[in-house]
């Protein structure tokens, strides 16, 4: 008997769960694009996105998904035939090599494979053996979504001030903005991208670019940008349909406002530490279970773990098993483990992700660890028991860790 009646629960790493009230939001006619309240609301989205970066730099925002924000940090900063240098922890790092390869870049790649981090002194060596100079960009993911592994981008960028390179370090928050702990100033990122449908809690549609002035100096120097990607415009526009270098996304805009209050409203240090809490509850429950089965947590060192996603390593065919019951019959749908094994394999069914990012909350988590746990009893999955536990005792005290601060 199916119990998957109800609201269902998207528990994939992006697009994460949209908040009822930027649903209702967006739920309303279409607005004027010319005049009227839309433009100052725009103006104070820009804002609002900035200090969420943590960045005293500029923003441009796109119609575009992730891999749009991939293109034009490219395209704004490099000419066609420079070097980028890829840390690749995972899938998609080597998505962002495999755009600037198509876009005209010539492509280093150090791939650190798909349970570890990057590695500084790697970048450091190959910093040191680019002689002349021509490396132009560092690339890397600060969460790799398909790996679940997070990098320190400030060890990074120490990396190339004790080089000396005048590489531009470039990180990819598709996966960590407002999920993970991310300070783009502080950190020394020249740019950043981001999309919408994550940690932002907004449909998939809207992707940005956040750059200092170093990237806007490497901007200034190009002969030109094309001109839907070029960021000048959209940062500092003259008139309002610059923004987008057309027709605003204006639906996507409403729901983007309400999603910037909820997050200022709870407060993004707060926002910060939920995600944490909640993310080292799943990983208490999985490693309970992996004491006494073939579950594994695909990171190791919880340092080096994202606290937007948690990828799994179960064996084949139970990860795909517990992918098909949880839909089914819990009406929970879990992440596949994208780039673990080529697609089609038998090996790829030996993988699974839980996406924990946005609107989330303890039931929500526990709700679905409960199910997880069902599963594996239903499909006679060895595992040890505990799970649930072990992870409500991290909510637990994570919650009499708040009531002590809030009576004292």
């Amino acid at each position: 008997m199916s119990l998957a009646q109800g609201r269902p629960y998207l528990a994939i790493p992006g697009p994460s769960v949209v908040p009822d009230r930027v649903l209702a939001a967006m739920h309303r006619p279409a607005p004027n694009i010319y005049e009227g309240d839309l433009i100052e609301m725009t103006a104070g989205i820009a804002r609002d996105l900035r200090a969420v970066a943590r960045t005293a730099g500029d923003v441009a925002m796109y119609v575009a998904n992730g891999h749009g924000a991939w293109e034009a940090a490219l395209a704004n900063t490099l000419a066609p035939g420079a070097k980028v240098l890829v840390l690749a922890t995972g899938r998609f790092g080597h998505g962002w090599a495999e755009m600037a390869e198509a876009m005209g870049y010539e492509v280093e790649l150090l791939d650190f494979g798909k349970r570890t981090p990057a590695d500084p002194e790697r970048l450091r060596a190959a910093l040191r053996a680019d002689a002349g100079g021509r490396i132009g960009a560092v690339l890397a993911t600060h969460v790799d979504t398909a790996t679940s592994a997070r990098n320190d981008i400030a060890a990074l960028r120490q990396v190339l001030e004790e080089t000396g390179h005048g590489a531009l370090l470039m990180a990819d928050c598709i996966a960590s903005l407002a999920c993970d702990r991310f300070e783009m100033d502080e950190w020394g990122a020249d740019v950043m991208v981001a999309g919408s449908q994550k940690g932002l809690m907004v449909p998939p549609g809207m992707a940005f670019v956040f750059f200092n002035a170093r990237a806007a100096e490497a901007r200034a120097r190009l002969p030109r940008v094309s001109r839907y990607w070029d960021w000048a415009p959209r940062a500092a526009p003259e008139q309002f349909y610059q923004y987008f270098g057309g027709t605003a996304p204006t639906h996507h805009l409403y729901g983007l406002r309400e999603a910037l209050d909820m997050i200022a409203e709870e407060g993004l240090e707060h926002v910060l530490a939920r995600h944490a809490t909640l993310a080292r509850a799943i990983w208490a429950a999985c490693a309970r279970w992996g004491e006494g089965g073939p579950m594994e947590l695909n990171i190791a060192e919880p340092a080096h773990r994202s606290h937007a996603v948690t990828a799994l390593r179960i064996g084949a065919p139970h990860g795909a098993r517990l992918r098909e019951w949880m839909a089914r019959e819990a009406g929970v749908t879990l992440g596949i483990g994208l780039g673990m094994a080529e697609p089609g394999t038998p090996e790829a069914g030996g993988f699974f992700r839980i996406g924990h990012m946005g609107h989330l909350n303890a039931h929500m988590v526990l709700g679905l660890l409960a199910s997880l746990e069902a599963a594996m009893h239903a499909l006679d999955i060895p595992f040890a028991p505990g799970g649930v536990a072990a992870a409500a005792e991290v909510v637990g005290h994570a919650g009499a860790e708040g009531g002590h601060r809030a009576a004292g």
